[in-house]
């Protein structure tokens, strides 16, 4: 049968349904994003556009799908069985665990260690910048597997054992001791009531036992991703704040003493679940020098900052082209939104601010990656201001999105209003904007190269806009400044992620659209919301290239 045969019925009783766009499904996420694409190349990873052609058609058709299951069924917790035997497992949605299935079978937790080669990173943070555009609840796991590599690796003999499931790509949801399991995820837990960011206030004890390993006895205010294998979690033992891993199971193959007290409520995804826990001497292993938690666990979080970051990005990505798709289509006022002057500058801006996040967080992904010295200097400054900017900028554009589709963008049929919710997410997790900025001024503060680093990047696209240049100019005396004048962090941090946003798109392939950001966001006035620059740009040119074409 004709698939003209099986449409719904556009003619009914009482009028007939007309101007309704189609569905934006069954299309390449790669093929189909041109600054993608270039971005890739540029920072070095265009060996991987088959794997990312394989990947981009999985997350245009599949992964939105099931995407939509998973977030309409949420996860239950049950704390015991029939018998009264605690068991505190998490059930998931069967679209939930094959969404985990197509990001570990493809790499998403760990081609970044696994490849071997030089733009590992780089591709496997498009692989995850494309599948979080569909569903974000599934990469909460995946970013903590993937970010748990260099922790663990400060204690060789757990790695032995642990490293081989957790960079299998294989995923596993069997309850079950990791010895038993083709495929592990890691989760984490460093908050706690009292703390908050200042996880040094952790009460969590550890005590030393006999075999070697230690007891936990404490809590965790939010324990992400509760049904995975093991959790990188602080607490505190005689010399201070340490590291460990906690196994779901202990070595004698019986559950720990992980209790779980409930799921969040929370805002955001509905696939995924994030929990409060109680530990009774919960069986775990010291990972890295006692009392040197945090310096252990800081390449973690800075590995999991990328990922906000990269997470942030796709949110965008997909809430642009689904507004994109969306005006295309639509007609009122005589003629179709995309056509119509005011709307066409709302688009442009919000692509302009999209393909900024995108450029900027491949790029930290190539400094990430690679053992120069200027580019570990450079990613310990881009890494705090990035994440400051890029996920504030994640909530305003996706609900301009809304407004671009009406009412529709509100109706939780649609997948804007599960971004828009998804939105805040990221600007609050591995630390508030607040906590970036101060980790930007101690940044600077321990390490004066750092901030020569930076300069030294911007002095690359020295002379391409002028805008650009005087931004730089103000912005090196706002670096001399702001020790003293810490109140002005955040103004300073946004400026620094505006300059290197400016200088990898005017030096990237397409130096027109760096030439546009820089009118856009370094020059003139702009007002609060997207659709108020006071500068002419070719607003279509910028849509064409941002857009979604079906075949």
């Amino acid at each position: 049968m004709s698939d003209t045969h099986r449409a719904p019925r556009q003619h009914l009783r009482t009028h007939d349904v007309t101007n309704q766009p189609p569905p934006l499904e069954h299309y390449n996420a790669f093929t189909s994003d041109t600054a993608l694409m270039e971005a890739v190349r540029r920072e070095g990873g265009d060996w991987g556009q088959d794997r990312l052609k394989t990947y981009g058609a999985i997350a245009g058709t599949e992964l939105i799908e099931i995407g939509f299951e998973a977030n309409e069924n949420r996860p239950e917790l049950t704390t015991f069985d029939r018998y009264g035997h605690r068991i505190d497992e998490v059930r998931f949605h069967p679209a939930y665990h094959r969404s985990m299935t197509l990001a570990k079978e493809h790499g998403l937790h760990g081609l970044t260690w696994t490849a071997q080669r030089e733009g590992a990173q780089v591709v496997r943070s498009a692989l995850f910048y494309m599948h979080n555009q569909m569903e974000a609840g599934t990469m909460c796991p995946i970013t903590m597997t993937h970010a748990s590599v260099p922790a663990l690796r400060h204690a060789p003999d757990v790695a032995a054992q642990w490293l081989p499931g957790i960079l299998a790509n294989s995923y596993d949801p069997t309850v079950a001791p990791h010895g038993d399991k083709h495929g592990l995820t890691i989760g984490m837990g460093m908050t706690e009531k009292q703390g908050g960011s200042d996880v040094r206030a952790n009460t969590t004890r550890a005590t030393a036992r006999a075999d070697g390993s230690f007891g936990l006895v404490g809590h965790k205010w939010f324990f992400s991703a509760p049904m995975c294998d093991a959790f990188l979690v602080l607490a505190q033992e005689e010399a201070g704040l340490s590291c460990f891993l906690l196994p779901r199971w202990t070595a004698a193959g019986k559950r720990n003493a992980i209790e779980i007290q409930r799921l969040k409520n929370k805002l955001g995804d509905h696939a995924n679940a994030s929990s409060e826990v109680e530990f009774f001497d919960a069986e775990a292993y010291r990972v890295g020098d006692a009392g040197r938690g945090v310096p252990t666990i800081i390449e973690m979080v800075s590995q999991t900052r990328l990922d906000c970051m990269l997470g942030s990005a796709g949110l965008m990505r997909q809430a642009l082209v689904q507004a994109i798709h969306h005006c295309r289509y639509r007609e009122a006022f005589g003629a179709r939104l995309i056509e119509q002057p005011l709307m066409q500058h709302v688009l442009a801006d919000m692509a302009l601010e999209s393909e900024a996040a995108m450029a900027y967080a491949l790029r930290v992904a190539r400094a990430f990656e690679s053992g120069d010295e200027h580019e570990k200097l450079l990613a310990r400054i881009a890494t705090p201001v990035g994440k400051y900017l890029i996920c504030k900028a994640a909530p305003p554009l996706v609900n301009e999105a809304q407004e671009c589709l009406g009412g529709a963008g509100y109706v939780e049929e649609s997948i804007v209003p599960r971004l828009f919710r998804q939105s805040p997410l990221n600007s609050i997790w591995e630390g508030s904007g607040n906590v970036q900025c101060l980790d930007m001024l101690r940044a600077m503060a321990k390490s004066p190269t750092a901030v020569e680093a930076l300069h030294k990047e911007l002095a690359v696209a020295q002379g391409a806009h002028p805008a650009y240049d005087r931004h730089c100019h103000d912005l090196q005396k706002m670096l001399g400044a702001v020790a003293d004048e810490p109140t002005q962090a955040r103004r300073v941090a946004e400026a620094v992620a505006r300059a290197l946003q400016a200088k990898i798109l005017l030096t990237g392939e397409s130096s027109w659209v760096g030439e546009a950001f820089c009118e856009a966001r370094l020059s003139g006035n702009r007002g609060m919301a997207y659709g108020t620059l006071d500068t002419d740009l070719d607003f279509a040119r910028i849509i064409a290239r941002a857009g979604v074409a079906l075949d």
